[in-house]
């Protein structure tokens, strides 16, 4: 492309593309480096390379004769099918809104282009409940924002890439003094460095190959970048999870429902997490965890007729008339399966992510179809929607058991014709005990709704190694060592796989006093006899706790650790 250029026609971009995926793929271990955690699982850029390499695979010869709409609309088809972990979905969603920009259209303008990248800016924030600063939308942000103003300037393209790639470099520069765990652990975020990292394999690519030697900056600021202020009142992040009791339900039906609308206005008010509203102009679709049910009802009661209105309590407070709640439930479930045919097939199903042949096995018996992954090997929506189509259940739960892969998971709800609930299990032994309350004779919602209302009364541990030095939680790690996890923060730093798992169990003790269960699932790496020990030296140490050893074959973690 020449240097004046201000078009772009649909083999640029499409070679654009192509260049940032292959440059991306080339620099993924520099991004898996700035992962905070220096345990084994720092996979955003191979989450986000494996994204970008099944869109890029979209793309073919009828697609650039189509042009530049074309292009971007199979590109962010694929990103948005092979879409892996938190960072791939986000990802797939700033596509998802650049191909919007650019229907119908075959070449596209320095104007188009920033306005396609602008509308990225949008749906990726949608795509979050509750979107942090500091991440891959602020440096996402400032890019846009830069080419934005460039292309009103009347510059090319690439004077305008350029201008925006040096305003996304300043504002991932700045993200260590937005989150300060970004700070402690002395890096850039990951998902802004990858994200920066493939806007430049394609700035290299339409600047007739010549790498400017953009190089990912591993410290928390780059040498020569510019000072930037921050706001004092900036909000410390977090880790605590806010519990929502209502889990609302329903379905709006009338005509040209404003769907963006309805969205906005429930991400806001009231207060609420893990929303969904999908559909057309005729029909929307809402699910939404909150604390007042009511509002949602009022508020959406304005735009149609409502349908299938569900209303979940999901805090199962001290176990109160939990029986008399199933048999009224069993009797409902009784009286709605009599009034309906006969099915050969199963209402219910569940599809469980993990990785071990003995973790397999106890999600097997329990009922559940397998996808093998987890940590450093989530699997795509792409994968999770074959799971849920071939499974033979007419309604399907999905357990991620992972954080990483829950937005991948809920992808999936939006491909399918299926009803698909997903429970937001973020550790496999949350996944195993969410089991103990599936029913396949009831729906997906019902099955939803009562195995998340399990997942609280679960702490949860793991105990695994650490792949590099890194200061964190006030800990000096060092490479290689063992590292203990308390529901996904780090809690201890020790040489002595023994030792650590029992200051891990002792504070998992301590947190949960009304636990009565200590379940151990070794991993690919401990032997049976030093696993037995461990179990005989627990159940001397807590008398009141009944000890369950299982085998689960997982890799990378020693030890996981549960107790209920």
């Amino acid at each position: 492309m020449d240097a004046n250029s201000t078009k772009v026609n649909a083999a640029q971009l499409a070679n654009f593309l192509h260049s940032s995926s292959v440059y991306l793929g080339e620099h993924k271990t520099e991004i898996d480096a700035l992962n905070v955690f220096p345990v084994p699982d720092g996979d955003t850029g191979i989450n986000m390379s494996l994204t970008v390499s099944s869109a890029d695979k979209k793309i073919s010869a009828d697609s650039i004769e189509a042009g530049v709409g074309k292009v971007a609309s199979d590109f962010a088809m694929g990103a948005l099918m092979g879409a892996r972990g938190n960072s791939g979905v986000i990802l797939s969603q700033i596509f998802r809104g650049f191909s919007t920009a650019l229907a119908g259209k075959t070449e596209c303008d320095v104007k188009d282009l920033a306005a396609a990248i602008n509308k990225g800016v949008e749906l990726s924030y949608k795509s979050v409940m509750k979107p942090v600063e500091g991440t891959i939308l602020t440096v996402y942000k400032s890019f846009s924002k830069a080419a934005m103003a460039a292309a009103n300037q009347g510059l090319s393209v690439m004077e305008m890439l350029q201008a925006a790639m040096k305003a996304g470099e300043q504002a991932l520069a700045n993200t260590p003094n937005q989150l300060p765990v970004l700070k402690e652990a002395g890096v850039v975020d990951a998902g802004g460095a990858g994200l920066l990292c493939l806007i430049r394999g394609g700035i290299t690519a339409i600047g007739n190959g010549e790498d400017p030697g953009w190089q990912i900056e591993l410290s928390a600021r780059a040498a020569d970048a510019p000072a930037i202020s921050v706001q004092q009142d900036t909000p410390a992040i977090s880790t605590e999870n806010i519990e929502f009791t209502f889990c609302t339900q329903m379905l709006i039906k009338g005509e040209n429902l404003p769907i963006d609308t309805i969205r906005d206005h429930l991400s806001q008010d009231p207060p609420g997490d893990s929303l969904l509203v999908v559909g057309d102009d005729n029909i929307v679709k809402i699910h939404f965890h909150n604390n007042q049910p009511w509002k949602v009802l009022e508020y959406c009661s304005q735009f149609g007729s409502l349908h299938d209105i569900i209303i979940d309590n999901m805090v199962d407070q001290h176990h109160e008339n939990k029986a008399a709640m199933d048999l009224e439930q069993q009797d409902a479930d009784d009286q709605a399966a009599a009034s309906l045919p006969q099915q050969d097939a199963p209402q219910c199903g569940v599809i469980a992510v993990c990785s071990g042949d003995g973790m397999s096995t106890l999600f097997s018996e329990f009922g559940a179809t397998i996808i093998s992954g987890g940590q450093t090997m989530n699997p795509s929506a792409e994968d999770i929607l074959n799971a849920v189509e071939s499974n033979p259940a007419q309604e399907v739960v999905i357990l991620p058991n992972n954080s990483n892969i829950i937005l991948a998971a809920d992808q999936v709800k939006n491909l399918t014709s299926k009803p698909v609930q997903v429970v937001r299990s973020k550790f496999v032994t949350q996944g195993l005990s969410a089991m103990l309350s599936f029913d396949a004779d009831k729906s997906a919602a019902d099955n939803e709704a009562a195995m998340s209302r399990s997942l609280d009364g679960v702490i949860n541990g793991e105990l695994t190694y650490s792949i590099r030095p890194a200061k964190f939680n006030g800990f000096d790690i060092e490479e290689g060592d063992i590292l203990a996890l308390l529901n996904g923060e780090i809690t201890g730093c020790g040489k002595d796989i023994d030792t650590m798992l029992l200051e891990l169990t002792q504070k998992m003790v301590d947190e949960y006093e009304d636990g009565e269960i200590i379940s151990l699932y070794r991993g690919e790496d401990i032997s049976e006899e030093q696993a037995e020990a461990l179990k005989d030296t627990l159940e001397e140490k807590f008398p009141d706790h009944e000890v369950e050893l299982y085998y689960g074959g997982q890799p990378l973690y020693y030890f996981l650790v549960s107790v209920e």
